[in-house]
């Protein structure tokens, strides 16, 4: 037998041994509890999402499955610890619309988001909304939109932080309706509401769920939501497609990933626990009281949506002229 053969065989037989291993470890996964890194501090409404599909896969998997709340950076922290885990399963991530953005949005990052992530799941997704205070002169979208053409640079929209998922909307809503505005960046979504009812700003473009209260309170009105269907929480309030911006679609989403390299398997395993979760009706009722819509899907889907938004946000920040950070 040549040398080459000897070769060629010794690296089958390898390959033949790894395999094996892999299967045999994906059949008995999991036995040892799994972790959730999240990449928000506790009681967001990432958080609670995690936390409540957590706890339904546990059941499923029959082994616990804990929260590791690490906040900062733009998820970049969360983001690494797992892209560098082993890629056996247990350590996880939740994605966000955060993870797509800072793709575009960083000089460098210490992994790849498309090469380094095996998506498993979407979770939900969530509505953003146009909102102005309640004694707002317009009270349509189409009336916001003519005032802004007739009167360049004079309409403030505020959001929270630049880069994040509100700002970028806003750019995106800036961009798409051919005006000239200007987009105010606040800290946080109190101070967004505070400007808004002090008559700092005339509108903002905020996450639903945040400013919800303030709506039902009256002390807001919605304008339009960027999704692609009106919000369930809010039935009466139109699409920004309603409103004559048909290509306006923007809707913040939570997806759950393994590191890029787990088991084919164990992707399998753990795809069917979070949509056993998320076609629970107790679950999905859990999440439609955060305004979470339940979005169930396979490991392909969920790929296909991240390389979209890492495509889509990455070209507002380039139009957007965003400094990267």
């Amino acid at each position: 037998m040549s040398k080459r053969r000897l070769v060629t065989g010794a690296a089958l037989s390898l390959l033949g041994g790894a395999l094996v291993s892999s299967l045999a470890h994906a059949a008995g996964f999991p036995d040892k509890p799994l972790r959730i890194v999240v990449p928000f501090g506790a009681g967001g409404v990432a958080d609670l999402t995690a936390r409540t599909v957590a706890q339904h896969m546990s059941q499923t998997l029959g082994q616990p499955v804990v929260i590791d709340n690490k906040p900062g950076a733009g998820g970049v922290v969360a983001s690494d610890l797992v892209a560098k885990a082993a890629p056996d399963g247990y350590t996880l991530l939740l994605m966000s619309n955060a993870s797509a953005v800072s793709a575009g949005l960083f000089k460098s990052l210490p992994y790849d988001t498309l090469r380094d992530f095996a998506p498993i799941s979407v979770l939900g997704t969530f509505d953003i909304a146009i909102v102005v205070p309640a004694n707002s002169p317009f009270k349509s979208l189409p009336e916001m939109l003519a005032f802004a053409r007739a009167n360049p640079g004079k309409l403030n929209i505020g959001s929270i932080n630049i880069g994040s998922s509100q700002h970028l909307t806003a750019e995106l809503f800036k961009s798409q309706a051919a005006i000239d505005a200007q987009i105010v960046p606040f800290n946080g979504t109190p101070a967004v509401v505070t400007a808004l009812r002090g008559g700092q700003v005339d509108a903002a473009v905020e996450i639903l769920s945040p400013v919800l209260p303030q709506i039902q309170a009256k002390a807001l009105r919605v304008l339009a939501v960027t999704s692609a269907q009106r919000s369930p929480a809010l039935p009466d309030a139109p699409t920004a497609k309603e409103g004559g911006m048909p290509e306006l679609l923007a809707s913040s989403w939570n997806a759950l990933a393994a590191p890029a390299k787990t088991p084919a398997p164990v992707m399998a395993r753990l795809n069917q626990a979070a949509v056993a979760a998320l076609q629970n009706p107790e679950v999905r009722q859990k999440l439609q009281t955060l305004n979470v819509q339940a979005q169930p899907g396979t490991p392909e889907q969920a790929s296909q949506l991240l390389a979209s938004e890492v495509k889509r946000w990455g070209d507002v920040i380039v139009r957007a002229k965003i400094e990267k950070q």
